[in-house]
């Protein structure tokens, strides 16, 4: 599948874009891929901290509901992550060098913007369920009314 760069899918824009690509996606869907290098943002001396997998996560669902607005020929949006539920990460920290595929599959999604995804990490070529998450997420049909004066219609 032939995916469109990252930077037109989520509403992030120079250094806080910390995914690197969408590998795949579909109506429910997405992959994406993250590489842990020296230039990371958050890199530290021992690579990235395992608790930043919950940015990556909404990043990958910003990225699903981007591409979904590219589908319908809309512009992305920008939507707010409220929660998890049990952030479990089985690595102290995404080494170095690794390079991280990022799950995440919508479960429930309502008309009034309130979605949940269930979200994990995958290490290529090391462990599978580094991390995983139910995320909740919220995209208002207007963002600036939303911030505004809090209405979600």
């Amino acid at each position: 599948m032939n995916m469109p760069d990252i930077r037109q899918l989520v509403p992030h824009s120079g250094q806080m874009v910390l995914l690197d690509r969408a590998l795949e996606a579909d109506a429910d869907h997405l992959c994406a891929e993250v590489r842990i290098h020296e230039a990371s943002i958050l890199a530290g001396a021992d690579g990235v901290g395992s608790w930043v997998g919950i940015e990556y996560m909404a990043q990958a669902i910003a990225a699903h509901a981007g591409w979904l607005a590219l589908q319908r020929g809309e512009e992305v949006k920008v939507g707010f992550l409220l929660g998890s539920r049990k952030y479990e990460a089985n690595v102290p920290n995404f080494a170095l060098g690794s390079v991280l595929h990022v799950h995440v599959r919508r479960v429930l999604q309502s008309d009034n913007g309130l979605g949940a995804f269930e979200c994990r990490i995958d290490i290529v070529g090391g462990m599978a369920n580094a991390a995983a998450a139910t995320v909740t997420v919220f995209q208002p049909d207007n963002v600036n009314q939303f911030l505004k004066d809090g209405n979600v219609g």
